[in-house]
């Protein structure tokens, strides 16, 4: 594999790797025990083959992720440790038992996030920091605001969105720059398309696109008849059930028949496919090993013409996948999907 090219988060952001790491799975949500000295080498792997961009939540395994980032970076290279930057999301309300509260994103709230995350990840400043999901109750300007004064303050490096629609990101831009917008977008997630995409794009703003792999749906590894922990979320999503698995898995074999023709895997297609949306999209990958880290970087070799977007176009056309991208009440939360 060549060097890692890099590409800007927009026309405020930082210039990143064109593939960063999503470290979400390594702490929580995925169900099962989770292999720290694993999860840190992965981190460890990504930095050394040039990937800087490490995206976690304050809120994966209750400060579990940020942790477990903070001791990847102390126990770095210097010069690796130098180039990381951390995308933080918060805002997300838990209890004692697992379960979700809502989101909090008043001023003093997002203060009082951000400065929890700074002792748990070790680091000075955060490069960007964002809201998970917006609180209903507090407009997005109050929101990105208080981002803006912790950037003044020095603690905070850029203002960042994640799911968010195209009105609220008119708002939130009109308040102060935006660095990028982190949102769901794969080959059976391209939502966001139709009027958000093309927002971003008019306003400067870049994408950080998780879920690439839709939770390994379509990586090629994962299979019918996988059972699931009760504790993986993946237990109740729409996109896993059922005839709507049946479903899936079946674009999957159809793009597998392209990935074969060009010698890559599916997971290395879908990958590139979304790299080749765009030199304005950074997408994350969740590897939780050095193995899936390896094969996920291996994307960024694959060339795709306009054969091959035409062929995966006919695989997996838009709008393709059978369920929701998540169950009901989590749906309720995406301002992304109004």
């Amino acid at each position: 594999m060549n060097a890692i090219p890099t590409r800007s988060l927009g026309a405020s952001g930082p210039r990143t790797s064109a593939l960063g790491l999503g470290c979400m799975g390594m702490s929580a949500l995925y169900g099962g025990d989770v292999d720290r000295a694993e999860s840190i080498a992965t981190i460890h792997a990504a930095l050394d083959a040039g990937v800087t961009l490490l995206d976690t939540g304050d809120f994966y395994g209750m400060g579990h992720n940020e942790l477990l980032i903070g001791e990847a970076l102390r126990t770095a290279p210097a010069a690796a440790r130098e180039r990381a930057l951390t995308s933080v999301k918060f805002g997300a309300l838990r209890d004692p038992d697992n379960g979700w509260s809502g989101y909090d994103g008043r001023p003093a709230a997002v203060k009082n996030f951000a400065a929890y995350s700074l002792q748990r990840l070790g680091t000075d400043h955060i490069d960007i920091y964002r809201i998970a999901r917006i609180d209903p109750d507090v407009p997005i300007e109050e929101t990105v605001g208080a981002i803006a004064e912790l950037i003044r303050a020095g603690h905070v490096r850029h203002v960042g969105l994640s799911e968010v629609g195209a009105e609220t990101i008119r708002r939130a831009a009109a308040v102060t720059p935006v660095a990028d917008l982190q949102i769901e977008y794969s080959l059976i997630s391209r939502g966001i398309e139709d009027e958000i995409l093309p927002a971003v794009r008019e306003l400067g703003i870049g994408v950080t696109a998780y879920g690439v792999l839709s939770r390994g749906l379509i990586s090629g590894h994962f299979t019918h008849d996988r059972e699931l922990a009760s504790t993986d979320f993946r237990a109740v999503s729409p996109r896993f059930q059922g005839d709507n698995l049946r479903h899936n898995l079946g674009l999957v074999e159809s793009l597998r028949k392209i990935a074969g023709q060009k010698g890559v895997s599916v997971a290395q297609i879908a990958i590139a496919w979304v790299l080749s949306q765009g030199e304005d999209i950074v997408p994350l990958v969740g590897a939780r090993r050095r193995d899936r880290l390896t094969e996920a970087l291996g994307a960024l070799d694959v060339t795709l013409d306009a054969g091959d977007l035409a062929a995966i176009e006919s695989a997996v056309p838009s709008g393709a996948a059978a369920g929701d991208r998540y169950p009901a009440g989590q749906m309720e939360h995406l301002d992304s999907e109004r």
